[in-house]
């Protein structure tokens, strides 16, 4: 007689799942690990570079003298004569830039929204394309072009009044920087601004004006809560990459006169480039990323916080 064999469940133990779960994971680390470690090696080493130069005596015109002083190239940076103007025009051109691109950007966006006339696709692809100018090209053209004080078209717009033309880069160095920094990233906020518009449902508007809601309070009400998020965003990404304005002070004032239109990474620049002093400008560099990670967990808590109140 024949007798079937019953085959009984393996009991699984209590390490296999475990066993599983680095099975599943082992390729996938395997694959992305590469990446990791270049991104680690691309960040680590400059910053410990950066650190290390900090801490020693690097000036390039002694290169025998590298004796490590501690923390007294950050003495000498923050005891600086341009360090507290640099920081205060840093601070009046990031609000000044933000400031200018939030307001001007939700109104231009609001009003590109509401009406409809011929040619506004040409006038929103005008509006934007600031944004795709290299900043030194840009800032040469309001150089040469707008802040002139003899070719310039303010110089022919004063002449024309019967007025004497300013020398605006000489009189108001930090207020042409601000206008030229401001011209190139107010294109971005009209992007992502008047982008986020269009995806405000038009049934709310609608069932508003039925109830006799007028323009302003449509825009008050309606507009203004839905662009919370995209103008946080705008926020937050001007703010990281305005703290390191260069080329547009560079090219027009060089950060004249004196320390007028100075900022920190035009000190920086100073303190490395003419100066030759590497150890300073590298104590100046890691106070000026110490800055922009405090700024940007600010900003970065400040979105999170809007993103979970919506």
């Amino acid at each position: 007689m024949q007798t079937s064999t019953l085959k009984t469940p393996a009991v699984e133990t209590p390490a296999a799942p475990a066993r599983r779960q680095r099975r599943r994971a082992g390729p996938g680390w395997f694959l992305i690990s590469p990446s990791v470690a270049l991104l680690l090696v691309w960040m680590l080493v400059p910053l410990g570079m950066t650190i290390w130069f900090s801490l020693i005596r690097y000036n390039l015109l002694y290169p025998g003298e590298h004796g490590f002083v501690g923390l007294e190239n950050f003495e000498y940076f923050v005891t600086d004569a341009g360090f507290w103007p640099g920081m205060t025009n840093t601070l009046l051109l990031v609000g000044s830039v933000l400031l200018i691109s939030v307001v001007f950007g939700v109104l231009i966006s609001a009003l590109l929204e509401a009406s409809e006339f011929l040619g506004r696709g040409i006038v929103r692809v005008l509006l934007i394309s600031p944004f795709f100018i290299m900043p030194t090209v840009s800032a040469l053209i309001w150089k040469n072009l707008i802040f002139h004080p003899v070719s310039g078209i303010l110089a022919a717009v004063w002449k024309l009044f019967g007025a004497t033309p300013v020398d605006w880069l000489a009189t108001h160095p930090l207020l042409s920087i601000i206008l030229i920094v401001s011209w190139q990233w107010l294109p971005f906020a009209i992007l992502i601004l008047m982008t986020a518009m269009q995806s405000l449902d038009q049934e709310q508007k609608e069932a508003a004006r039925l109830d006799g809601a007028g323009p302003l309070a449509i825009f008050w009400h309606l507009t203004l809560p839905h662009l919370a998020r995209p103008i946080a965003v705008v926020v937050m990404i001007e703010t990281i990459f305005l703290l390191s304005v260069f080329a547009e002070i560079y090219t027009t004032t060089s950060g004249g006169p004196g320390f007028a239109s100075t900022n920190l990474a035009y000190l920086i620049y100073n303190q490395a480039l003419l100066q030759f002093d590497v150890g300073l400008a590298s104590a100046g560099g890691l106070i000026a990323v110490l800055i922009a990670n405090i700024a940007a967990i600010i900003l970065v808590r400040m979105l999170g916080k809007n993103l979970t109140q919506q």
